[in-house]
């Protein structure tokens, strides 16, 4: 930039600065003494707590600046906050095909099918990262996965529920109840079957989405949803 335009650019942010300096200088100062007369020949008066005339009475324009000054700086704490209990109930889900999410390992990396077929036979199940990040159980079904997901929280108070393939039965630890091996429920006090969530492979990928429609196991529309 040639030294002229920038000895105007940096005279016009002077004026600017010394500008809203002035404006900002005048926004709680006293009255001028014009106004003081003016204000002392009115028969109301502010006056202190001690009876002493202070003479200053802000105006409308003063209280607007002030009132909005007030909502600016308590704005923008409180916005903080609560976008930051949204971002924690309702974080965001990564994207995938046909409206799914990657299903996760321990670690939250994408599983694929052919890594989950060399460590997995029929019949195996084993816990990953679903929607939500919340557990699912995967089902193998000889040289693939079955369609659908169970969910691994309990409906009684929440507890992980482990498979037992001794007995072919998700067994609560917690409370005692059990659900049969597509998760439907069938031992209390646990109300409710397992949730379940569709399973995909797109790609190679494995993706697990809502499952909306009627819960196959019940005949019920999905308390879930």
């Amino acid at each position: 930039m040639p030294r002229s335009q920038r000895s105007r650019s940096m005279a016009l942010a002077a004026v600017a600065l010394l500008a809203g300096a002035c404006l900002l200088s005048t926004v709680f100062v006293a009255p001028s003494p014009h106004q003081q007369l003016a204000r002392a020949a009115s028969p109301v008066a502010l006056r202190s707590a001690s009876g002493e005339y202070t003479g200053f009475v802000p105006d409308m324009q003063r209280r607007t600046l002030m009132n909005l000054l007030v909502v600016a700086i308590t704005a923008v704490p409180a916005l903080v906050v609560l976008g930051g209990y949204a971002f924690y109930f309702y974080p965001p889900l990564p994207g995938g095909g046909a409206g799914g999410v990657p299903a996760g390992d321990v670690d939250g990396n994408p599983i694929t099918l052919a890594t989950w077929m060399k460590t997995h036979r029929e019949g195996d199940r084993e816990l990953v990262q679903g929607l939500k990040g919340e557990p699912f159980y995967l089902i193998t079904k000889g040289d693939t996965i079955k369609d659908f997901a169970i969910g691994a929280v309990c409906t009684h108070l929440g507890c992980v529920v482990p498979w037992n393939k001794a007995v072919n039965r998700y067994c609560c630890p917690c409370h005692g109840s059990q659900y049969d091996e597509d998760g439907k429920v069938v031992r209390g006090p646990a109300p409710l079957s397992l949730s379940l969530a569709h399973v995909a492979t797109t790609d190679g990928n494995i993706l697990v989405s809502p499952w909306p429609e009627t819960d196959f196991r019940t005949g019920l529309k999905p308390w879930w949803s």
